[in-house]
């Protein structure tokens, strides 16, 4: 097996032909994690990263997976695709030197005929159906969809020193999450002369460039594990819903 890139050649099921495909970006470094690669990590058993695969695996909107990652995680990623059964995932490919160009280089394995493309983090393992389902939707009439939860907290803006500048109305803020859509030609347009350093979410590529971003309903429980307490606090949501297999 070629080392800096395996593809998977799995059938998928005629009925899902007309679904959409999804980028699942899994090429962080996981610095944050105490030297352990969080997608590896166990979540009620399972890893995090086969949770975030077989959320879109049983979902009916998803046609097939292409799944991002480091060079030297590839072979670990077939292997548990393989033993969870993700029969959708169609490729795995390597990362790039920041998210955007990750998402780039999912970009590539997109079949001609895919208009519209849903792009997920691969440590977000408690995504909802009825999240993906809201945005692939959704897609149907905007160029740009990201899901997105209400603040909770105050929100202040300090400057270099810590000094508060002004309080921000939360009223009209929102915390955006993944999966998140966009119209692929429109997306590869946008990026093109972008600097793809300054993003860290998809949908922003979009906006920069003139784009509307529409927002659906995401979930609190829809968290992105970054550190060791993400685990427990995942763990715990999951025990109190029933779900702990």
């Amino acid at each position: 097996m070629n080392k800096t890139e395996a593809k998977l050649q799995y059938d998928i099921c005629t009925e899902n032909r007309n679904g959409l495909p999804v980028i699942i970006v899994a090429a962080g470094s996981s610095t944050r994690m105490n030297g352990k690669n969080k997608l590896f990590l166990e979540l009620n058993g399972i890893p995090v990263i086969a949770k975030t695969l077989l959320a879109f695996e049983n979902c009916e909107k998803i046609k097939n997976i292409i799944l991002v990652t480091r060079d030297e995680d590839i072979l670990s990623m077939q292997l548990v695709a393989e033993k969870y059964m993700i029969t959708k995932l169609s490729d795995i490919v390597c990362g790039g030197e920041n998210r955007q160009k990750s998402v780039l280089n999912g970009f590539a394995r997109l079949d001609e005929n895919d208009k519209n493309v849903l792009i997920h983090d691969g440590a977000r393992p408690l995504v909802s159906e009825r999240i993906i389902c809201d945005v692939a939707d959704a897609l149907e009439k905007y160029s740009a969809v990201t899901c997105a939860v209400r603040l909770k907290d105050t929100v202040k803006e300090t400057d270099e020193k810590g000094m508060v500048i002004k309080t921000l109305d939360r009223k009209s803020l929102v915390a955006v999450q993944t999966p998140q859509g966009v119209n692929a030609c429109e997306y590869l347009k946008a990026a093109e002369n972008a600097d793809l350093s300054l993003f860290t979410d998809d949908t922003s590529v979009m906006e920069a460039a003139g784009y509307e971003v529409f927002t659906v309903e995401g979930d609190y429980k829809n968290i992105k594990i970054t550190t060791p307490e993400d685990i427990f606090a995942a763990e715990a949501m999951r025990e109190a819903d029933g779900l702990c297999e």
